[in-house]
């Protein structure tokens, strides 16, 4: 039986105000296992991106569990849940988050050096130039195009050999050109890594290259579609 890296059990997220409530998740539940690929797809509002962030540990639910690796998201710190990310976890992000006062090098190695590895760099320049940056190593995110700066993210994401990977709407900001070249890498490294892949986006295009999609409208999951991908 393949092992279950990522299990929602009735996920739910409430803002409260004087008002009234709202309610961003209603009672999600799905479970993922390792190497599987799957896509989250909805409209705006339709609590996708908040999903994927309770999934990741970036924040807790108002009620239900979420169980990342084994371990139980909701019942941890928060600097336990950032240990937990920084051995498990990669993050491809829409806005790339690069540190603007780092090279691309140097932003490569962050991850690496947080666990207190030392000796880091050729591992970086590998990943850099796997993505097709071996040219780049110096430049700051300033200097880099969109479609750069999102290739030295995805290094950033899997220098850490990462067992699951989020992705949000990672072709976003891109240009149709480079948003094929970076679903390509993505894809392509995420085969080869081995590595469980949970995508957020509005792309539908994007969401079908994954083996599942789970649909969100209202908060609620209403559809999940099996794809049979050659």
């Amino acid at each position: 039986m393949p092992e279950i890296v990522l299990k929602a059990e009735g996920l739910s997220k409430i803002y409260r105000s004087a008002e009234k409530d709202l309610i961003v998740l209603d009672q999600v539940s799905f479970e993922v296992t390792q190497g599987n690929s799957l896509s989250i797809i909805g409209p705006s509002g339709s609590g996708k991106t908040t999903l994927l962030g309770l999934c990741a540990g970036l924040d807790v639910p108002s009620s239900g569990s979420i169980s990342l690796m084994g371990f139980l998201l909701n019942k941890m710190s928060e600097d336990d849940r950032a240990y937990i990310r920084n051995q498990y976890v990669g993050f491809v992000f829409q806005n790339f988050q690069l540190l603007p006062t780092l090279t691309a090098l140097e932003n490569v190695m962050v991850p690496l050096e947080l666990r207190g590895e030392r000796n880091v760099a050729q591992k970086a320049k590998d990943l850099l130039a796997r993505v097709g940056l071996s040219e780049r190593f110096t430049h700051y995110p300033s200097q880099l195009s969109g479609g750069e700066q999102q290739r030295v993210a995805m290094a950033r994401a899997f220098i850490t050999a990462p067992r699951i990977l989020f992705a949000d709407e990672p072709t976003g900001n891109l240009d149709e050109e480079n948003a094929h070249q970076i679903t390509d890498l993505l894809f392509g490294m995420n085969r080869e890594e081995k590595t469980t892949l949970i995508l957020v986006t509005h792309n539908l295009e994007l969401a079908e290259k994954t083996e599942r999609i789970l649909q969100m409208k209202g908060g609620k999951l209403v559809n999940e579609r099996i794809l049979n991908l050659a």
